[in-house]
């Protein structure tokens, strides 16, 4: 195992590695392609980069392998720059030596971004299909030849976080042989898979949370829709010249499920206008107060700070805060291949722009509803217009939405003879990962087990609690005697 780099930092011993996998996974599997090995062409490798993380008094210990599946879809492994930095980390080093592999596509693992895609030039087509190398069925291939390759193909125990999940039951169904035990939070799919029944319960919990949000900060009422009707009379860019629409602000919702996140928007809020003290304007909202009903809310003005009314203008920084959470550069697969997490073999048909045609049923949701509603964890056509690191995306998008063979994800006969102990956290208010579908699926998987609770939020395992207890759980059932003994 060729080492790239090597270093400290405050609590953890870090090196940095990588692989070459297949870049086409299909009619192959891992344990063939070790045996007679990658593909010719260098254009049919990608390279799949991972970190091992230690504390430092383990850095060369024996221990037992963890690898993280990390959330998303596109999002890379942790940067930690401390144990805890990312909360379960500290727990796991105590166990574990931990592997953080960056998914195809992502961080250093031959990453896919607007340039990549547009490379392709007018073949949308060949656009869509190498985009599909990127989803599950790949990832978790990608995974268990790391595993077979590089760790001698010891079992390893995994963590998976949101999406993760969804790999874990990919990993599951497929190649149950190399998992010693799983855990998963936030991150059970409902199986068989289904986008339009996943925004069907979607769009009511984003409901709710954004009225949860105007209740606890009832003045945002008033702010949030004197920016909208800004917006809505057009002339609004961000600062790298993409519109500012309403819709782009009703993104700002995307968050609502993790902690803080109506103190951040309410913050964000606070400082979106210029001139005098940034107050909205009496007549803005209807009462002379800024704390108006959560119902019947107009905008247009702030206060000078001497009484008088002027229109809204609306401060860069709060422009450039706003393309700073809603920009694509980051995490540039996260939207397009956001809804293609739900397709699952040869599908009867095709996802088709899921949340868009649920957003359609709820008027609620429409930009010029007041006060206006935040919209969650859904991609819709606009984005691929108006957010210009997404525009490239767009004609392989929009075949892929019409499309109705993907690679296959969940065996659901080999999940309910599944015989890996799976410790799951449940998050009972989850946003994005419907808890009653999360525990319909747990029913019928063999020895799972699910720990559901209200005390967090979807990014719970963060925290310095969450992890700590699932592994105390396996701990005391059994389930972990293997892997501590090595086998």
């Amino acid at each position: 195992m060729s080492v790239l780099a090597s270093n400290y930092v405050p609590g953890l011993y870090v090196e940095d590695h990588a692989i070459r996998v297949p870049l086409d996974w299909r009619g192959a599997d891992p344990a063939d392609v070790l045996e007679r090995g990658l593909p010719g062409g260098e254009d049919e490798t990608i390279s799949v980069f991972y970190r091992v993380v230690t504390a430092p008094e383990h850095a060369h210990d024996d221990l037992p392998l963890l690898v993280f599946l990390q959330g998303g879809p596109g999002g890379q492994c942790p940067r930690p720059v401390s144990p805890t930095d990312d909360g379960w980390i500290a727990e796991a080093i105590s166990h574990f030596r931990v592997i953080l592999p960056d998914q195809r596509g992502t961080g250093r693992s031959s990453r896919i971004d607007a340039q990549t895609i547009a490379r392709f030039g007018s073949d949308a087509r060949a656009a869509a299909d190498y985009l599909k190398r990127f989803l599950a069925d790949s990832i978790v291939r990608d995974f268990e030849y790391l595993r077979l390759k590089e760790f001698g193909g010891r079992r390893w125990v995994s963590l998976g976080q949101s999406y993760g999940g969804f790999l874990t039951l990919t990993y599951l169904s497929l190649f149950p042989r190399g998992l010693a035990a799983s855990f998963t939070t936030g991150g059970i799919p409902h199986v068989p898979a289904d986008a339009a029944e996943v925004y069907a319960h979607t769009f009511p919990r984003m409901a709710a949370k954004t009225k949860r949000y105007y209740e606890r900060y009832p003045q945002d009422v008033a702010r949030v829709a004197a920016i909208a009707d800004r917006l809505a009379a057009g002339d609004v860019r961000l600062p790298n010249g993409d519109p500012f629409s309403v819709r782009r602000l009703q993104m700002l919702g995307s968050d609502f499920g993790m902690k803080p996140s109506f103190e951040r928007l309410h913050w964000l809020v606070d400082q979106a206008f210029t001139g005098g003290d940034g107050t909205v304007a009496a007549e803005c909202a209807g009462d002379g107060s800024e704390t108006a009903d959560v119902a019947g809310v107009a905008g247009g003005a702030v206060h000078t700070g001497d009484g008088a009314a002027s229109p809204v203008t609306l401060s860069t920084g709060f422009a450039m805060n706003v393309l700073a959470r809603t920009a694509s550069y980051e995490r540039p697969l996260y939207w397009p291949l956001q809804e293609f997490i739900y397709a699952d073999g040869e599908m009867d048909r095709p996802i088709d722009w899921s949340a868009q045609h649920e957003l359609e049923r709820h008027p609620e949701f429409s930009t010029d509803a007041r006060p206006l509603m935040f919209t969650g964890e859904a991609a819709f056509p606009w984005m691929f217009e108006e957010d210009s690191s997404l525009r490239p995306f767009r004609p392989a998008v929009e075949l892929m939405m019409q499309d109705t063979r993907f690679g296959r994800i969940y065996d659901e006969a080999q999940l309910a003879r599944n015989e890996v102990p799976l410790q799951a956290a449940v998050y009972y208010d989850d946003m994005y990962v419907d808890s009653g579908m999360q525990l319909d699926t747990l029913s019928r998987i063999g020895r799972s087990h699910a720990w559901v609770t209200n005390e967090f939020e979807h990014d719970g395992v963060h925290g310095s609690t969450v992890f700590g207890r699932l592994y105390r759980e396996a701990l005391e059932r059994g389930d972990l005697e293997d892997v501590l003994a090595g086998r």
